[in-house]
């Protein structure tokens, strides 16, 4: 029961449940390059190494955010705050998701593993970032583009331009919604002195940026329903993922911030699944 215990509190220390933000996407990757499924071990090392680099990015984040963390009202609850994981722990979880990652890669080719080195440097980034960047949104959004570039990698052996263009729209559909978790610490990030777009800039254009970011990021998903072939399905699904979209920025105004999280988690889950649901329709059924 203590190692449930245990195991439980590293689950909800790295937000495991939130690997749905990724994981769908990077399906998504794989099913457009092979038009189909290819061996399952391939698949299988794909999905070890996405679920390593993201635990190994919380981890990290989690270890150097804990002074900040201890600090931040919102913050107070969570198991490294309070006390349930020790810090040398949370270390230790991000080298060993670290290793993890690089075997994987090692595993799918020698051109990942020889990369995934610099993955694991912006997962350590990300977190630092805020000390010295208002643009720290944009380390989180180039981890993000590296998934769809990393699949491309590991399947084919070279970077596909649909797989650009998918990490593209990634990139800015995740720094985009990371605009908007951070109007959440807005006021004490200033006091503190950390760097973001809306501590910068104010929460009007914080919100500005995140619509235009997502409006880019359908862009660039029709770009790669066009660079990859993909049918009527596709861009016919891209207009309930615009719609989705619209839905989560209409749950967060300059007056009303209390649905934050709502859009945030629930909105931005229903997103990935959505894409990954019409990039296998059409594939698989309508090509």
């Amino acid at each position: 029961m203590k190692l449930l215990s245990k195991l439980k509190i590293y689950l909800e220390l790295t937000k495991f449940e939130h690997s749905i933000f990724a994981l769908p996407f990077a399906l998504s990757a794989v099913v457009i390059l092979e038009k189909g499924f290819p061996p399952l071990e391939k698949i299988l090392w794909i999905l070890v190494a996405l679920i390593s680099a993201r635990t190994a990015g919380m981890a990290f984040n989690r270890f150097f955010d804990l002074p900040f963390d201890k600090l931040n009202p919102r913050t107070k609850d969570w198991a490294s705050v309070k006390g349930l994981v020790k810090p040398i722990e949370i270390l230790m979880l991000a080298i060993v998701s670290s290793v993890v990652f690089i075997f994987s890669a090692y595993m799918l080719n020698k051109l990942a593993f020889y990369l995934s080195p610099i993955v694991i440097l912006f997962l350590i980034l990300y977190p630092l970032g805020k000390r010295f960047t208002t643009f720290v949104h944009f380390i989180l959004g180039i981890i993000y583009f590296l998934i769809p570039i990393a699949v491309s990698i590991a399947l084919k052996g070279k970077i596909e331009l649909s797989m650009i263009y998918l990490g593209l729209a990634m990139a800015f559909w995740v720094s985009g919604f990371d605009i908007l978790y951070a109007i959440q610490d807005i006021n004490f990030d200033k006091k503190i002195g950390l760097h973001s777009i809306p501590a910068k800039f104010g929460i009007k254009k914080a919100l500005i940026t995140a619509r235009v970011f997502h409006l880019l990021t359908l862009i660039f998903l029709i770009l790669t329903g066009i660079s990859a072939n993909l049918g009527v399905v596709y861009f016919t699904g891209l207009v309930m993922l615009g719609i989705f979209l619209i839905y989560e920025h209409s749950l967060i105004t300059h007056e009303n911030l209390s649905k934050i999280n709502k859009a945030f988690f629930t909105v931005n889950g229903f997103i990935s699944i959505i894409f990954f649901i019409i990039v296998f329709s059409d594939i698989y059924f309508f090509n």
